[in-house]
């Protein structure tokens, strides 16, 4: 239990929330929300806030602009309550693709979120792999961003009892090579690389793979499973290169039309994930293994109440 300490949960990660709490000793507080005809949306906390450090745990997940709404109107009543400091945890962070002009004339929307943020008067955030780190210099408040590597690679060690004697762990990208690499040094594995390029059409196209996959059991690791194209054609790739089973690790399930069809034809032969983003009840029939984030965030919490170093909060997933 910790002194002066509330942790309340908006709409979109109410079980883990309710895991995080739990962990903690705690109770999440209570929320009122409420959605007019119009559409527009009203929250504020039930109990009184005043000189409180508060914890809102809430993904901008879809859908992406209703959960960032909440949020910030949230943050808003919690400032007006004369909260002693805002806390937000948002395991996923929505809009993060957004983070340059890809085009002459688009948004940088990601700096956008960061700003309103800061502006309804967040005074720290923390974020779970973030899908670009230079991310973090948008905020002009105090940004932790954690990563769920550790937790990955100790399940895939130790949970699903993988033989990584024959393991190959797989990068999609030539820029997810630092994250696949950080399991690859966990679990002694090689490693391998995905060349991919898109087509006029956006759509993924696999080039070449780098490494030998041939009679190997490959693990993809990557931050993020959307649509799923990407992610189904280098599992197709690395089968017609010989591999012996894929299967694929990633931090957010974001799911998005057609990732059900498209895995429910794939060639993965399991799929983990953890609950920064609630799974679909549809895709409990596929091969799909969700971890929780809770451990690691409610360490998080309590580190940061305490004024500790969250650096150690991976150590769990060290044995």
């Amino acid at each position: 239990m910790l002194e002066n300490t509330l942790i309340f949960s908006l709409s979109a990660n109410k079980d883990l929330a309710n895991k995080v709490a739990s962990a903690l000793g705690m109770e999440v507080s209570e929320v009122s929300l409420r959605r007019f005809p119009s559409g527009e949306i009203i929250a504020e906390p039930i109990e009184t806030v005043r000189d409180k450090d508060v914890y809102i745990i809430q993904s901008t997940c879809p859908p992406v602009n209703e959960n960032l709404m909440e949020l910030l109107i949230f943050v808003d009543s919690l400032k007006r309550s004369s909260a002693r400091e805002i806390n937000v945890i948002i395991p996923y962070f929505g809009y993060a693709r957004q983070d340059r002009k890809a085009q002459p004339r688009q948004p940088i929307t990601s700096r956008l979120v960061a700003d309103l943020l800061k502006v309804a008067g967040v005074d720290r955030v923390v974020i779970v792999d973030l899908h670009a780190p230079q991310i973090q210099g948008f905020f002009s408040c105090l940004v932790d961003e954690l990563t769920a590597i550790p937790l990955l690679g100790h399940t895939i060690q130790k949970d699903l009892g993988v033989d990584t004697s024959n393991m190959v762990t797989v990068s999609p990208d030539h820029g997810g090579v630092n994250r696949a690499r950080r399991i690859a040094e966990k679990l002694n594995t090689p490693l391998a690389i995905i060349d991919k390029r898109r087509t006029k059409s956006g759509s993924p196209e696999v080039m070449n793979i780098i490494g030998d996959v041939k009679d190997k059991d490959c693990y993809i690791i990557d931050d993020m499973i959307d649509t799923a194209g990407s992610a189904v054609a280098a599992a197709a790739a690395l089968k017609q290169a010989g591999a012996k089973t894929v299967k694929i690790a990633a931090t957010h399930a974001v799911l998005s039309d057609p990732a059900f069809e498209r895995l429910s034809h794939s060639d993965f032969d399991q799929i983990l994930v953890t609950d920064s983003i609630p799974l679909p009840s549809k895709f409990n029939s596929l091969n799909v293994k969700v971890v929780s984030l809770a451990p690691m965030l409610a360490a998080v919490i309590k580190r940061i109440q305490n004024g500790e170093p969250l650096s150690v909060v991976y150590e769990m997933y060290n044995n």
